[in-house]
């Protein structure tokens, strides 16, 4: 992300989010299952997951800028959050992982778990709401996409959430400025994705 280039073992800033769209890009432009990019992405995405015993599957944002994970520190990792195990989820399914991929599975099940409508899901009571409601439309884009595509149904609540929301001019705003979903351009392209998502898996609008 900006900066100049950087090589081991000094990786700059990598996160979750920057590797997803890459990620689903490449698989957009008919880069294959097994690709060596894919294969070098499965080692990031494993450090980004809290996987396996005593973990519940979610994904936490960066393994190296770890500032930046949101929700905190937890145990001997960090606390997942809803935009993170989103991306996550998006970018299994991006390098080819099956629906019943068991990393695939356990985030999927963490994100159907703890949906919330009102707020990004997965901080601590303490945590500053510039969180949970800054990311608000990222994280109705990235999860109702991420459940749509494995077929899963989303709560139907956030889709009326949505359409609330809607300003007299058809634009959406965040009143959070934390992500620069103030800007009508950023929060109504991720509300636009979030109602298609929905559109597209077939389960009805309200």
């Amino acid at each position: 992300m900006g900066g100049d280039v950087r090589t081991p073992p000094a990786p700059g800033h990598v996160d979750l989010s920057m590797t997803r769209y890459v990620l689903e890009a490449l698989a957009a432009s008919g880069v294959q299952t097994g690709d060596p990019a894919f294969e070098k992405a499965v080692v990031f995405l494993a450090r980004c997951q809290n996987f396996g015993s005593g973990w519940d599957g979610s994904f936490y944002f960066s393994p190296v800028v770890v500032d930046a994970n949101k929700a905190g520190p937890q145990d001997e990792s960090y606390r997942s959050y809803g935009t993170a195990t989103a991306d996550g989820v998006l970018s299994l399914q991006a390098i080819g992982r099956s629906p019943v991929d068991p990393r695939v599975r356990a985030a999927a099940d963490w994100l159907v778990a703890n949906h919330a409508v009102d707020a990004v899901p997965g901080f601590a009571d303490t945590v500053d709401t510039k969180w949970t409601q800054g990311l608000w439309f990222y994280y109705a884009a990235a999860s109702t996409s991420a459940l749509a595509k494995l077929g899963l149904p989303h709560t139907p609540t956030l889709t009326p959430a949505l359409l609330e929301r809607q300003r007299p001019d058809g634009s959406w705003v965040n009143p959070e400025k934390q992500f620069k979903e103030d800007d009508p351009l950023i929060a109504t392209a991720l509300a636009v994705r979030a109602l298609v998502a929905k559109m597209d898996s077939g389960q009805p609008m309200a």
